[in-house]
């Protein structure tokens, strides 16, 4: 019972460590304008996804949005790209959990970035400053194009990490 209490814990400090490194890489490391966002703050969501599954990962991408509109604002708040952010979570987690292959990981960038980043996102943009859909989405493609190529290469690297670490922690 003792170790179960241990590995909840380790995964609550684990999952609130990757909030505020998602924050972090949201909010101060990326290239952001009113309707364009480039950057690295998927990595701790792909990470909590890969380690714990959907719900973790949800909660890192849902939490880190709030959380970082409330204590760093960069516009307005809009409880969409929170619903997106853990939307996002889980199409990681419920892809890259158990079976991270490359074809699951494309697949995943996809969904992430074509359906939830351009569809869905261009729609809270579109609703939040009142502007023509199809205006925004046509100026978002070219961010959409760089996170995609971006993430996959990126997400293969962290998986192959991750696994490289799960080996040397079963021989060391």
């Amino acid at each position: 019972m003792q170790e179960k209490g241990k590995q909840n814990l380790k995964r609550l400090v684990t999952v609130a460590l990757l909030i505020a490194l998602q924050i972090v890489l949201s909010r101060f490391l990326s290239i952001q304008a009113w309707n364009i966002k480039i950057g690295f703050g998927f990595i701790p969501v792909v990470i909590a996804a890969t380690l714990f599954g959907p719900v973790d990962a949800a909660i890192v991408g849902g939490m880190a949005d709030l959380l970082g509109t409330l204590l760093f604002p960069i516009g307005p708040y809009f409880p969409g790209f929170t619903f997106t952010a853990a939307l996002i979570g889980v199409i990681f987690g419920l892809l890259l959990k158990n079976n991270p292959r490359f074809l699951r990981v494309a697949i995943s960038v996809v969904l992430s970035q074509f359906v939830c980043g351009l569809l869905i996102n261009t729609l809270w943009i579109s609703i939040l400053y009142h502007n023509p859909y199809f205006a925004v989405m046509a100026t978002r493609l070219a961010q959409i194009g760089i996170m995609t190529v971006a993430e996959l290469v990126i997400i293969p690297i962290i998986i192959a990490a991750q696994s490289r670490s799960r080996a040397a922690v079963r021989i060391g």
